[in-house]
């Protein structure tokens, strides 16, 4: 969605609980569902926790997906506490999941253009980070911190690049408000 500026800080947030959740996942999870990979050139050197997905638009299929049973407990309440306070109530996620970046990994320029990112927030929740992690969104370098959540505009063009030596994990999950009247 577009927010009027490339990113915005949405603060502090418990995210110790799905850090906990997320880290303790085994390997073979994070390759379980492929079709961010596959589908996306941009993300081929990514890996996913996938909770939530969307297909169609307008009228959407939401369905819970192969992390859903480990995560619920943990990103479902920190969901929607962040919605809670930062966004009207009655929308619906439609996109949830862990992204891990390996390292020396790269995300490319893109921007996401499937009509349903230009009507849903995108929130990232950083579960790690190292200093070599750059996100980059309308040309400008950002850095997350872990405890901190915040929304991006995926309408401006934005990458990620990852020249530390160890992988870089985002929760990130879509929220499509409640249609106006």
């Amino acid at each position: 969605m577009d927010i009027g500026e490339s990113l915005r800080e949405l603060g502090p947030v418990d995210s110790a609980p799905l850090i906990e959740a997320v880290m303790s996942q085994e390997e073979e999870a994070w390759k379980v569902n492929q079709y961010r990979q596959q589908a996306y050139d941009v993300h081929t050197q990514t890996e996913s926790l996938v909770m939530v997905f969307c297909d169609g638009w307008p009228e959407m299929e939401v369905t819970k997906e192969s992390a859903w049973d480990d995560l619920k407990d943990s990103a479902v309440p920190l969901m929607h506490h962040i919605i809670e306070h930062y966004y009207p109530p009655g929308g619906t996620i439609i996109r949830a999941m862990a992204a891990k970046l390996k390292a020396g990994g790269v995300i490319a320029p893109h921007r996401d253009t499937h009509q349903s990112f230009t009507h849903s927030h995108r929130i990232h929740i950083p579960i790690t980070t190292n200093p070599g992690v750059r996100f980059m969104i309308n040309g400008r370098p950002h850095r997350f911190k872990v405890g901190n959540a915040y929304e991006i505009n995926n309408q401006k063009n934005h990458s990620v690049m990852n020249s530390g030596s160890e992988d870089r994990i985002t929760f990130i999950f879509d929220y499509l408000p409640p249609k106006e009247d």
